[in-house]
């Protein structure tokens, strides 16, 4: 499937994803070949196809991409879940898997730390906020490249229309 053609509602799956769990789910490769997967909460799409995020707590994560900077990120909109099962169908994609390339570390914009401002304002005065989600400083830029629907057969039909 195109990822282009499917960008907005790529972008609305992530939303959605994040929403109902707080995060995405970054897969890489550590040095011994085995996968390794990190909760980020800090992702943030563009319309470009592109996105970024805070690399902050991700020690394992941000030593994989130094080494290979391929990723998969996961979002999952888990609210969806009980009405789908009790009417026997998802009315919107339930997930998407993104594969792209991460750059190299550099300094977070005004803008990007406006963006993270805006999402953990809400919460900013609670305790793990403040120990979590302060001082944030340094993005990695993600250039996606393919994109693959988490799919579950007989509850989907005309999600993902393809337009290869």
């Amino acid at each position: 499937m195109l990822i282009k053609a499917h960008w907005k509602e790529i972008c609305r799956v992530v939303a959605r994803g994040q929403r109902s769990t707080l995060y995405c789910s970054m897969g890489s490769v550590n040095p011994d070949g085995s996968p390794h997967v990190t909760p980020i909460g800090t992702v943030f799409l563009r319309g470009d196809g592109t996105g970024f995020y805070f690399d902050a707590h991700t020690e394992a994560l941000a030593r994989n991409l130094d080494a290979d900077p391929r990723v998969c990120l996961m979002a999952i909109d888990t609210g969806r879940w009980f009405w789908s099962f009790l009417l026997g169908r998802f009315t919107t994609p339930p997930g998407v898997r993104l594969n792209g390339t991460v750059s190299a570390l550099r300094l977070a914009t005004p803008d990007e730390l406006q963006e993270i401002a805006r999402r953990i304002g809400p919460v900013r005065w609670l305790k793990g906020s403040r120990l979590l989600w302060s001082n944030f400083t340094h993005v990695r830029d993600i250039t996606f490249t393919s994109f693959r629907p988490v799919t579950y057969p007989r509850m989907m039909d005309g999600l993902w229309r393809s337009n290869d």
